[in-house]
């Protein structure tokens, strides 16, 4: 339950802050939170990470549908045992993120970009992204650390 949470939640965050983006941000381009460091300012980016396959989107929501049904099919079939619970927790974060970034390709065609670290001329991003990349370091460090892991688990038994 606790990982529907999370992922209900990551959901809601990016949602809502694309919502207030939107409302605020959208008519005026960027607003400078620290000039020439940190803005928020409104993209429409119709590509995946750093405008990858840029105008691709039917492809992205079928790619993007798959991943995310491949990571709930581990959420599921992963035990819920201590061991494995930041594990879970990854994939929960991923999932969430994924899914934050396919409501806006569903509704909008493209998605709302708003972080704008000017200082180090970084992508803009949102917090979709930040799940999926935060999600993804977690997930990364928990499989080494967890050195049984992939020995104490059958994913490929549908029981």
């Amino acid at each position: 339950m606790i990982y529907i949470a999370i992922i209900l939640f990551a959901i809601f965050l990016d949602q809502y802050s694309k919502y207030l983006v939107v409302a605020h941000i959208k008519p005026i381009d960027t607003l400078p939170l620290i000039p020439d460091v940190f803005h928020l300012t409104y993209v429409e980016n119709t590509g995946a990470a750093f405008s990858l396959m840029t105008n691709k989107q039917i492809f992205l929501i079928l790619l993007t549908l798959v991943f995310i049904g491949v990571l709930i099919y581990f959420l599921i079939k992963i035990p819920d045992i201590r061991e494995n619970r930041v594990i879970k927790t990854s994939l929960a974060f991923i999932i969430g993120g994924a899914a934050g970034n396919l409501l806006d390709r569903l509704r909008l065609n493209f998605v709302v970009d708003f972080l704008d670290f000017r200082a180090i001329k970084f992508a803009i991003f949102n917090f979709a992204d930040i799940f999926v990349v935060c999600g993804s370091i977690i997930l990364v460090i928990a499989l080494f650390t967890n050195k049984n892991f992939l020995e104490n688990n059958d994913f490929g038994s549908l029981e």
